[in-house]
């Protein structure tokens, strides 16, 4: 701890703030000391004649030097003469370092012989001079109660062939030791995703036969999306794992394995006793060789530590106290999505359609396998079931008004609109419709619609009742209709058509022929 000097702005500005009738604590966080230091200065500039009503005008710079002076004086070296003392017999002191013995045995040594120094002073002497400290205790923890705590590490072990892709790929071991037991349990992965957290835990479940109440991981990104060390922030998904199956995650620190020492040791005997000098034909065939090792080896052997078959220890003592099994979990996909102009968001490659008032904003997705639900803020605002990929799914109480027929390709809706605007309207739109595809014909609906906004029902009727005088359907002819104001124009009769007879020939022309076979000859009439 080096020495600090004290800056005449600091001593300054603390007792210029207690002129001003501040308190010690707000003088300190002002002048950005701590409050004893303040106190002190405030101390020295009244014995030396600092009035509190007197004003500013009193901080001069020998008030100052005086205050600086009393408070720190100068020390060659950045010490005082305690340091000077222990420096005479820092060869003494050192060698008591060696031997183990404290920094209050070390004071009381040297007090016997005269030398009386602060024990402040005397551990920082220790500490700079002597390297006291630098190795730290190590104080066992206790193991809690049973069934309560389990502590989770992944680590790597090494290549393994991955079947799938034909290729070595590096495989790490999820590894899960019961705190009081010291029964574990090995889950293999490739990756270290949420999902390979969840599934490794699933398994894990049905190895112990019941769920610990309390997790310890590491500070995995796939767990932790906020490292702290009072309050750390845990993903979405995990936070949903953990409410469905009903345990609680305490995480350890960053780069603090002493916080999870039971599973920290077992991964060097994972890689060395199970993973070294073995062929697996692959992930399957190691993970079902990795149970059958906990069960038979790892938990049968006589751990070091308790001194019994961890096994049997577990299923004595935490078998029976484990939170009962929950049913499978089915993994979500949690994202945040925004509502885009055709009022739909997209979840896994899908889309799905969101409440119209909701356009533009952001929303809380939750797909599993079944539905897929939207929160915003907190609150529900709309169920689908799961689509595949590629897939839409649109609620038309989703869209606007005027955009639901079309875009639900409703005709059954544009021919109802039509019809309210008239029956001979309602008919003609019918007759467009009347097709194998009749969304192909939604455009000209449209067209008769607009041709009613234009020059009113009563006209568009009356056009279309013409046209179906004459069963002409097509939407320009009632157009040209309207544009030329003849929709009340009957249409002109048609010319007579002379009835002629079906045949022009007289009919006894057309009398059979019989005809009369000879054998061995011709056909004689």
């Amino acid at each position: 701890m080096a020495f600090r000097e004290v800056a005449v702005t600091e001593i300054r500005e603390v007792l210029r703030a207690w002129l001003a009738g501040a308190g010690l604590r707000t003088v300190a966080a002002r002048a950005g000391v701590d409050r004893k230091t303040a106190r002190r200065y405030v101390a020295a500039a009244v014995e030396a004649g600092l009035a509190r009503d007197g004003g500013t005008g009193q901080l001069s710079d020998e008030l100052v030097g005086q205050v600086a002076q009393v408070v720190r004086p100068v020390r060659p070296g950045g010490h005082g003469q305690a340091w000077d003392l222990l420096e005479a017999r820092r060869a003494e002191v050192e060698a008591q370092v060696k031997a183990g013995l404290s920094v209050v045995k070390i004071g009381v040594l040297l007090e016997r012989q005269g030398i009386v120094v602060p024990y402040r002073t005397l551990h920082r002497f220790c500490v700079e001079r002597c390297g006291f400290g630098k190795t730290a205790a190590t104080v066992r923890v206790a193991d809690g109660e049973p069934g309560a705590e389990c502590q989770l590490d992944f680590g790597y072990l090494g290549m393994l062939a991955d079947p799938v892709t034909g290729r070595q790929r590096k495989v790490h071991a999820l590894i899960f030791t019961a705190c009081y037991s010291r029964h574990m349990f090995v889950w293999l992965s490739f990756t270290q995703t949420l999902a390979a957290f969840i599934a490794g835990c699933e398994a894990a479940w049905v190895f112990f036969g019941g769920v610990f109440k309390v997790l310890i991981p590491d500070n995995a990104s796939a767990i932790v999306g906020g490292a702290d060390a009072v309050n750390p922030r845990f993903t979405a998904g995990w936070l949903d794992y953990a409410q469905h199956c009903g345990f609680a995650t305490d995480a350890a620190r960053v780069r603090s394995p002493k916080d999870k020492p039971r599973v920290e040791r077992a991964v060097q005997y994972v890689r060395g006793n199970f993973f070294a000098g073995e062929h697996f034909a692959g992930l399957a065939d190691a993970q079902a060789r990795a149970e059958a090792w906990c069960r038979d080896v790892a938990g049968m052997r006589i751990h070091g530590t308790i001194a019994a078959r961890p096994a049997e220890v577990f299923a004595a003592g935490e078998a029976g106290l484990l939170l009962p099994l929950s049913l499978p979990y089915d993994v979500p996909v949690l994202a945040r999505v925004k509502v885009h102009r055709d009022f739909h968001v997209e979840v896994g490659r899908a889309l799905y359609s969101a409440p119209k008032e909701y356009l533009g904003c952001h929303l809380d997705a939750r797909a599993d396998s079944a539905l897929v639900k939207l929160f915003h803020r907190g609150q529900l605002v709309k169920t689908h079931p799961r689509q595949q990929p590629g897939r839409r799914v649109t609620d038309p109480a989703d869209l606007p008004a005027e955009k639901t027929t079309y875009a639900m390709r409703d005709v059954a809706s544009l021919a109802k609109a039509a019809r309210r605007h008239g029956d001979n309207v309602g008919v003609y739109a019918d007759r467009l419709l009347d097709t194998d595809l009749p969304w192909t014909r939604m455009r000209q609906a449209y067209r008769l619609l607009g041709l009613v906004r234009r020059y009113g029902p009563g006209p568009v009727d009356q056009a279309c009742a013409r046209a179906l005088e004459v069963d002409v359907v097509n939407v320009t002819k009632i157009a040209s209709m309207l544009e030329k104001a003849t929709e009340n124009t009957p249409p002109p009769p048609r010319p007579p058509v002379a009835a002629t007879a079906r045949f022009a020939r007289d009919p006894a022309e057309y009398r059979p022929v019989q005809l009369t076979l000879i054998p061995g000859g011709e056909a004689d009439q």
